[in-house]
């Protein structure tokens, strides 16, 4: 059983991509289908399909380069970290996103701002 399927998440889209896969699959939960919904927003992902037991994501590449450059799991079932609304950091100066759970739902740093809600703050990408 999986102790941290957000981190699983990452680690297979991560892995995916330093072998230069063209999709990856990913058990479904409602978290990780709002994370993936987000990238796919962003522009890191290509598609994303969901059926009753997996999600699909098509990955995105640029000139032979993954469009993800870096992920990296922020609160742990160990270590959660919260942030209030003035607190959301930009990532590598505003060139990446950050990504939260908050009150709203799972929002991108930028939305939060906007919302001004805080939350638990999931990952980072860039």
């Amino acid at each position: 059983m999986l102790t941290d399927p957000i981190a699983d998440m990452l680690t297979r889209i991560r892995n995916a991509h330093m072998a230069l896969h063209t999709e990856v699959n990913i058990p479904r939960s409602k978290m990780k289908v709002a994370l993936a919904t987000i990238l796919k927003q962003e522009g890191y992902i290509d598609e994303v399909s969901v059926d009753e037991r997996n999600i699909a994501v098509k990955l995105k590449y640029i000139d032979g380069k993954s469009a993800i450059a870096g992920l990296k799991r922020i609160s742990t079932p160990g270590r959660r970290v919260y942030v209030n609304s003035r607190e959301i950091p930009k990532v590598q100066n505003g060139l990446g996103i950050c990504i939260l759970s908050t009150s709203s739902g799972v929002l991108d740093g930028n939305t939060a701002l906007e919302k001004k809600v805080g939350g638990e703050l999931l990952c980072e990408i860039w």
